[in-house]
């Protein structure tokens, strides 16, 4: 779009005004011309009174015409100023909008964002509600600690085959010792560092072996997914 917008037949209307005045001047000149009193009769040149009054008549006609043109000129850039004072206007009108538009949009991203957020975060909190209480309402299984921890699999969705991978990961950290304790602070079957963590599957955590087993499970599936998995990273790194 270009950046200078003409007024449509604005200069053209101040001309054709200054050209009426004009015409209009000449008319009255000539009509006064035509009824001024001559000279005396038989007098071939106008007397000097005559041709003071014509030369009076017509620097008045040429005031007139210098007016008139100055007054056309004039209004004509008023007009022109008026239109670029609107058009500048409403380009800056049209701006605001456009910023408020964006504005709003950002503001709208950032709230479903938020929501999302919101939604993962529940979700994932009832999920771990839910966990915990399938295993607070499961019956505590009895026998050693390996027939706890194999009864254990199926409240956590795995199949009994995990155990071939869970067997050796705690026989290597704790010989499945419930007081098996490190120096560096790790405590119990799973080994939890510090043992107080297990404070979270129950008060018994020093001494019980379900406790332990039912902490140590939770900690290997939300860590590595599955026994296997952490078998697996056990035998890679040499710990888990």
């Amino acid at each position: 779009m270009s950046r200078h917008r003409k007024i449509p037949g604005s200069r053209s209307k101040a001309i054709v005004l200054v050209v009426a005045g004009a015409f209009t001047v000449a008319t009255a000149a000539s009509a006064a011309a035509a009824t001024w009193p001559q000279g005396s009769p038989g007098s071939s040149a106008p007397s000097a009174h005559d041709a003071a009054a014509g030369a009076g008549i017509r620097a008045g006609l040429t005031d007139q015409m210098g007016q008139d043109h100055t007054v056309a000129e004039t209004t004509a850039d008023q007009a022109l100023q008026r239109y670029q004072l609107h058009d500048i206007q409403a380009k800056l009108a049209a701006a605001r909008w456009r910023t408020t538009q964006e504005r709003a949009a950002q503001a709208a991203k950032k709230a479903a964002a938020a929501r999302a957020a919101q939604a993962a975060a529940q979700s994932a909190a009832q999920s771990t509600a839910s966990q915990s209480a399938q295993s607070a309402a499961a019956p505590a299984p009895s026998g050693s600690p390996q027939q706890i921890a194999e009864a254990m699999l199926g409240s956590f969705g795995w199949s009994s085959s995990q155990f071939s991978c869970l067997e050796p990961l705690w026989e290597q950290e704790s010989g499945w010792s419930v007081t098996a304790a490190n120096p560096d602070g790790a405590y119990g079957i799973p080994q939890a560092l510090p043992g107080s963590k297990m404070a979270s599957a129950g008060a018994d955590w020093q001494t019980d072996a379900a406790t332990q087993i039912r902490w140590g499970l939770e900690y290997i599936q939300s860590t590595y997914g599955s026994p296997c998995g952490a078998w697996a990273h056990e035998q890679a790194t040499g710990w888990y």
